[in-house]
């Protein structure tokens, strides 16, 4: 869909953050994320489905900034979707095919809830180039646990800014699982150092402009 029926980056980022992270990211990969994440211009419209979600905030106006933090999080969604698919095509065995399998799957149900969930207001799926990475097993398991860590510190930063209570507890659902996968794969690499599956007790959340910078630095977003 058309970038101009999402929220101005301007209504989202008034402290200038994200615009700020973005430059310091590659300039092709910096456009294709703001533009993949949801934060172009103009309004949105919601599906039957997205707003049967909310249950008695179904008669609200539902906040463009909830949408854009929505598609942010499919953007996610398809960069590890994508990944698990391709890296369970990679040719290994033994625990990480099985992770991969297994972790891949609830990604791409993940993508399949918050796309029904936006209906039109979805953004589209970027074209990703992992690097080699899916198709080799240390690679793979390194890569998944830097992904699946994102994964937990985008959701914990940007539920608490969602302002429609029941998706929070939606965005809440998908963060334990991604937490999951994050302890599970550091226990396939060893669960020794920084492998431990619960090193801290408290975990810190991270902005969408450090998201932002990190996913640009991958370069696995290419269009």
């Amino acid at each position: 869909m058309s970038v101009t029926h999402l929220p101005r980056l301007e209504e989202l980022d008034v402290d200038g953050a994200i615009q700020e992270a973005a430059s310091k990211v590659d300039a092709s990969s910096r456009a294709s994320f703001l533009r993949k994440a949801g934060v172009g211009a103009g309004a949105v419209a919601l599906s039957g489905t997205f707003l049967g979600l909310l249950g008695d905030d179904a008669e609200a106006a539902v906040p463009k900034s909830d949408v854009a933090i929505l598609n942010f999080a499919l953007t996610l969604e398809y960069l590890e979707a994508e990944f698990y698919t391709q890296a369970a095509r990679g040719g290994f065995g033994g625990k990480p095919a099985q992770f991969a399998r297994v972790v891949g799957a609830h990604e791409r149900a993940h993508v399949a809830f918050l796309r029904k969930a936006l209906g039109s207001a979805a953004v589209k799926k970027p074209k990703f180039d992992f690097k080699g990475t899916t198709a080799d097993a240390t690679k793979f398991l390194g890569t998944a646990k830097v992904l699946e860590d994102t994964g937990v510190m985008a959701y914990a930063g940007q539920g608490p800014r969602l302002k429609t209570k029941s998706l929070v507890a939606a965005a809440l659902s998908i963060h334990s699982v991604e937490a999951r996968h994050a302890a599970w794969v550091r226990d396939i690499l060893g669960g020794q150092g920084g492998n431990t599956p619960a090193p801290v007790a408290f975990d810190k959340p991270k902005s969408m402009a450090q998201i932002l910078a990190a996913v640009g630095k991958t370069g696995f977003i290419v269009g």
